[in-house]
Formats: structure tokens, C-alpha cells, sequence
């Protein structure tokens, strides 16, 4: 019965020691995974941004969790900064309106930050908070811009 009870306590206890040894391990990227939350670094501004509860943004946060993106992008029609991802994330289309701050997902490869308004089937991945027209401007400027993205 000792053998019963001692075998049934480490095997209830095992997983629970691996996740802490994991946590441990992978420090602030894993701890930000449970967070909805991604940071956003144009130029010398710096963006918190709320993630959908979606697949595409799950996926885009294990993208984050394996290290920053950088992601260089350009302006499109006077109302969004568009780049390529480096790789392809699920899509999660609906017929959206866009505002100031939206992250969206198009096409399953390109990551969009919209600072004006658009009507389309996108795929929502987040908001940044506090976001407006001229402060999302304000951070690139004109033209191209790198944005990186991480959960720290």
C-alpha cells in the first residue's frame, strides 16, 4: 500500500515540478505567453498592444515566445504600415472596420498596423491602447519604419 501511495505522489507531483523547472527556464517570454499582451518598439516609442482571443493571435504570441520580430514595413493608402511576417499564421477573416491601433493579419502573412479606417475581410489581432492617428504617425515618421514586436 506505502508503494501505492509513494508511485501515486510522484506521479501527481511530476508535472507540476516540470512546469516550474520550464518557467524557470524560459524566464519573462514564457511568463508574458499567459499575458494577452505584445509591445510594440517603433522608433524610439514604445506600444502596448491587446490581443484578440483568436487562433492567429495565439499563433503570432508562440512566434513572440521563440524571440523578438522585426518587421520592416511601409505605408499603404494613407492608412495603415504593412510588412511581412516571415512566416504564415492562421487566418480568422471576417468583414471588419478598421481604427487607429488595429493589428491585423493579412493574408496570413503580412502584419498591419492601421492608423486610419478601412473596411475589408482581415483577420483582427489586437489593439494598441491609447492609440490615435497622429501618435501612431508621430513614431515612424514618413515612408518605412521597423517595428518589433515582443512579449517583453
Amino acid at each position: 500500500m506505502r508503494k501505492i501511495l509513494r508511485l501515486t505522489t510522484a506521479l501527481l507531483l511530476f508535472p507540476l515540478a516540470g512546469t516550474v523547472f520550464f518557467s524557470e527556464l524560459s524566464g519573462e517570454n514564457e511568463k508574458n505567453m499567459y499575458a494577452n499582451t505584445i509591445f510594440l518598439r517603433v522608433g524610439n516609442a514604445v506600444f502596448t498592444a491587446d490581443l484578440e482571443e483568436n487562433s492567429s493571435a495565439r499563433a503570432l504570441k508562440e512566434m513572440l515566445a521563440e524571440g523578438d520580430v522585426t518587421i520592416v514595413t511601409e505605408d499603404y493608402a494613407g492608412m495603415e504600415k504593412v510588412g511581412p511576417l516571415g512566416r504564415t499564421l492562421p487566418r480568422n477573416d471576417t468583414r471588419i472596420r478598421t481604427r487607429a491601433g488595429d493589428l491585423i493579419l493579412y493574408q496570413g502573412r503580412y502584419f498591419v498596423i492601421y492608423y486610419g479606417e478601412n473596411e475589408w475581410t482581415l483577420t483582427r489581432l489586437g489593439k494598441i491602447r491609447g492609440a490615435s492617428r497622429e501618435r501612431l504617425l508621430a513614431a515612424p515618421g514618413n515612408g518605412d519604419a521597423a517595428v518589433t514586436l515582443s512579449l517583453k
